[in-house]
């Protein structure tokens, strides 16, 4: 991979670009809190050559959103699953404005 080909990532909200450590700080939680949403499957961190989990963007997002639920009192695994409900339907909508914006331009408005 080239100095090119790292920097292109940058903006890729996939890219599993933070350690662990990181990502813990970054959300102001723990390491264990990391772990805990991992076994709960809400996230699975990528492994690093080493072993090491590494997360992306688009996971912290995903963790930050678990971690304001728990915050707020609810159960790790119910807030868990309430994030996976809230990622399907956002989704979800955004797939049907896809198709709606196709159908508008497949399908012009008849001139009068």
């Amino acid at each position: 991979m080239t100095a090119d080909d790292s920097f292109g990532r940058l903006d890729d909200d996939d890219y599993p670009a933070y350690t662990m450590g990181r990502a813990a700080e970054m959300l102001g939680t723990t390491q264990g809190f990391l772990r805990a949403i991992g076994e709960a499957r809400l996230i699975t961190p990528l492994r690093s050559a080493g072993g090491h989990r590494r997360y992306s963007r688009y996971q912290l997002r995903i963790a930050a959103r678990a971690r304001e639920l728990v915050d707020q009192g609810t159960p790790i695994e119910a807030a868990c699953r309430i994030t996976i409900l809230e990622d399907q339907l956002e989704e979800a909508q955004r797939i049907n404005a896809e198709y709606r914006r196709a159908a508008k331009a497949s399908n012009p408005p008849a001139a009068a």
